[in-house]
């Protein structure tokens, strides 16, 4: 069965998912895309993105959303009210209220929502998941993940307004790979240091979780500087160690020894680095609606793990951000 997919945005993130889409099966994936004629209502976002409304919601059968992240609460009510199933870029949305309007909605209209949190569906994630329920490096004691990039230049990354800051943007990759090594465990306590710029958003965040049996992790993530932009699991057999760039990973050490793991080929120039690998969350919305489910379980640990660290534990952000 092949799953219709309506892509709204026209943004660089939108073009590499379309583009990922394509290394998969036709007869599995399709994308629908029709030009709009003048006399259709439409949707238009800050980033000049037109949602042909009225087509879309005809032909396709789950919607990538990869608008700005302002624009994810109301784009996404938007279609799941029409009854077509989301697949909505991250962060899910700005603050907890939000996340909970949309998950509500997905209830209430009885369709299927997950976050584009990639990093999760790749083989190299899959694989460190079966290592640790096997077992190989004993207990994990210890996690640390990194994100750093020099971002200041683009403009949305600066801008409250449009969703800004290092942890929105970046540093929910290293909270996320945290929660995945830990399982979705929600953290004993949660301390978190940072700094602004002067627009008032995040520019550098480090964040230390302790979870349960005196296991410690710590995030750093930044928009103003290059990082090793590794990620590391320390356990009492051994080390899992994934190398740059842990958010899109294409190789994994386990104990010093190295396997590669290749990204598909693109059929057009894209603008992230290993973007095509979009397509293996393509694959689990395929999975999921084949089988019914309707909230991602990643979800909820989007919930607790984004949110109540900016909510909680930073006050320059907290007065913006409030539940």
């Amino acid at each position: 069965m092949a799953i219709r997919w309506g892509i709204c945005s026209a943004g660089k993130i939108s073009h590499d998912f379309t583009v990922a889409l394509k290394t998969l099966p036709a007869e599995n994936h399709q994308v629908k895309l029709r030009n709009t004629p003048p006399s259709v209502k439409m949707l238009t976002d800050m980033q000049g993105t037109v949602v042909d409304v009225l087509l879309w919601l005809c032909v396709s059968d789950v919607v990538y959303v990869g608008t700005i992240h302002t624009h994810h609460l109301a784009v996404g009510v938007l279609f799941m009210n029409a009854q077509k199933n989301v697949l909505c870029e991250k962060p899910l949305a700005m603050n907890l209220k939000e996340v909970q309007e949309l998950i509500a909605s997905a209830e209430k209209n009885n369709v299927f929502l997950m976050e584009a949190v990639w990093t999760r569906f790749f083989p190299v994630s899959l694989e460190i998941g079966r290592l640790l329920s096997r077992g190989d490096v004993g207990e994990v004691k210890v996690v640390r993940a990194d994100f750093g990039v020099p971002l200041t230049h683009v403009p949305r990354t600066v801008q409250k307004e449009l969703g800004g800051g290092a942890l929105l943007d970046i540093g929910i990759y290293c909270i996320q790979f945290v929660l995945m090594v830990f399982n979705g465990e929600k953290p004993e306590t949660i301390q978190a240091t940072g700094v602004c710029l002067d627009t008032g958003v995040d520019e550098a965040m480090v964040v230390t979780l302790k979870f349960s049996g005196q296991r410690l992790a710590v995030c750093t993530c930044t928009i103003t500087a290059e990082l090793p932009n590794e990620a590391v699991i320390v356990g009492t057999k051994g080390t899992i160690k994934v190398p740059a760039h842990m958010w899109c990973p294409t190789s994994l050490m386990v104990n010093g020894v190295e396997t590669q793991y290749p990204v598909p080929e693109p059929s057009l120039p894209p603008n992230f680095i290993n973007s095509t690998s979009m397509c293996y969350e393509a694959e689990e919305v395929r999975r999921c609606l084949l089988h019914g489910t309707q909230l991602h379980y990643f979800l909820f640990i989007s919930v607790q793990s984004l949110f109540l660290t900016i909510l909680t534990f930073f006050p320059p952000l907290n007065s913006d951000m409030s539940l």
